[in-house]
């Protein structure tokens, strides 16, 4: 995946564990992460850069951010070929 947008509160497991995890794995390339999430305040947004995503969107959100890390993305990966 090149992009997963990851929802901070989720049943079994909490985004900013779920993120820790994927930096975890030993993959060729990993993926963005982004949060999404409602949790909005400058600590939310430290923690998930803190645990290892790229971006951060809180909700709610327009069009145009969810397209402002789209573009990051699409960035990042013609900055890695």
């Amino acid at each position: 995946y090149d992009l997963v947008l990851m929802d901070l509160q989720m049943p079994r497991l909490d985004g900013l564990s779920a993120t820790r995890q994927i930096r975890k794995l030993a993959i060729a390339r990993q993926p963005r992460v982004a949060a999404i999430t409602a949790n909005a305040f400058d600590e939310d947004r430290r923690a998930c850069l803190d645990a290892g995503m790229d971006d951060f969107v809180a909700k709610p959100f327009r069009m145009q951010d969810l397209e402002r890390v789209i573009e990051r993305t699409r960035a990042s990966l013609h900055a890695a070929v």
